[in-house]
């Protein structure tokens, strides 16, 4: 069984939305580069590089990241991975050309089935709805989180606020640095 791995920046209260900009609307867009950067507190991103096999967006974290990133050379080693869209509504004809295989799921049933196929590591970047849905689907298996000092107030939130059975997480490393900035791993069960 292929593991699903959430990765993201938040805030301290829960905020994952528009880290690097405004574009999602959140009048505190860009909450990420207010912070001092300390090379070794974004090590992790690196670090999942050489355990991601394939890549998973929801709708509209895909619209946003495909345009930029299949040129990026920030991204150049996910352009060949595969990825999948989890999308009800995206059309075939509006995946971005020439950034690898991308296949999309219809529903939380198709992700699980994904999660049978062969290979490593699928990870989830942004998509904080998509996240919460197979959070709640029980489908996450481990979330990489960077926690920034900062609180927003407002703004898209990675967990359910709804009344569900406890899911209990075991802390896998985690990591402070002189910026505020604490890393978490967490594995789900």
């Amino acid at each position: 069984m292929r593991e699903l791995v959430y990765t993201g920046f938040m805030s301290l209260d829960g905020v994952v939305d528009s880290p690097g900009g405004t574009q999602e609307g959140h009048r505190s867009g860009g909450w990420v580069m207010d912070t001092p950067f300390v090379p070794e507190a974004f090590a992790l991103k690196g670090e999942e590089l050489e355990s991601t096999t394939a890549l998973m967006f929801g709708r509209r974290s895909y619209e946003a990241f495909a345009p930029v990133w299949k040129d990026s050379e920030d991204h150049a080693a996910y352009r060949d991975l595969p990825k999948y869209v989890v999308s009800s509504s995206l059309p075939e004809e509006a995946l971005v050309d020439g950034w690898g295989t991308t296949t999309i799921l219809r529903s939380t049933d198709d992700v699980a089935e994904a999660k049978t196929t062969a290979g490593g590591a699928i990870f989830i970047h942004g998509s904080a709805e998509l996240a919460r849905r197979l959070s709640e689907a029980r489908l996450i298996d481990r979330y990489h989180l960077l926690v920034f000092p900062v609180l927003l107030g407002a703004g898209k939130g990675l967990f359910s606020r709804e009344d569900l059975e406890k899911q209990a997480l075991t802390l896998r490393d985690s990591t402070a640095y002189p910026n505020g900035i604490v890393k978490l791993i967490y594995a789900v069960g």
